[in-house]
């Protein structure tokens, strides 16, 4: 059975070098998510099919939801379409790798609902480290 990946900050540098490892171990990307770089998402979207897509900036999931009306993935923004990506069901590894403190929360909800995580963002463990490890041996436990 194939790997599913949730990607967070799948149009940055890490994001789009972690596509093209997951395209080689064969494995299936189940979300993505990005800023505000709809061009390149919607590339994404239409190479790779996955379930959920989020974008922070709600404008541009908008015009990206009309765009891709045709695929059948499902587009949310805010805050919460980036936890609902990190906590999807389907997801057996979250990559975060969103830039600054905006990767805390996808993070604390990968931990709440029991993800693999790859963290590709210090901000998170340096000005939340303390919250993460408490999330860490709550969940864990």
């Amino acid at each position: 059975m194939k790997k599913c990946i949730s990607i967070l900050g799948s149009t940055g540098s890490i994001g789009t070098q972690t596509i093209d490892v997951v395209r080689n171990l064969g494995w299936h990307i189940c979300a993505l998510a990005a800023h505000s770089n709809i061009e390149l998402l919607e590339e994404q979207i239409r190479k790779f099919q996955p379930q959920l897509v989020s974008v922070y900036d709600e404008n541009a999931a908008l015009t990206l939801k009309g765009r891709i009306a045709d695929t059948g993935t499902k587009v949310l923004s805010g805050m919460d379409g980036l936890c609902e990506a990190a906590r999807l069901p389907s997801a057996d590894l979250v990559l975060n790798a969103i830039v600054g403190i905006a990767g805390l929360q996808p993070t604390l909800a990968a931990i709440q609902a029991d993800k693999t995580i790859a963290l590709a963002n210090k901000e998170t463990l340096v000005a939340g480290g303390a919250l993460v490890m408490d999330a860490l041996q709550q969940h864990k436990g």
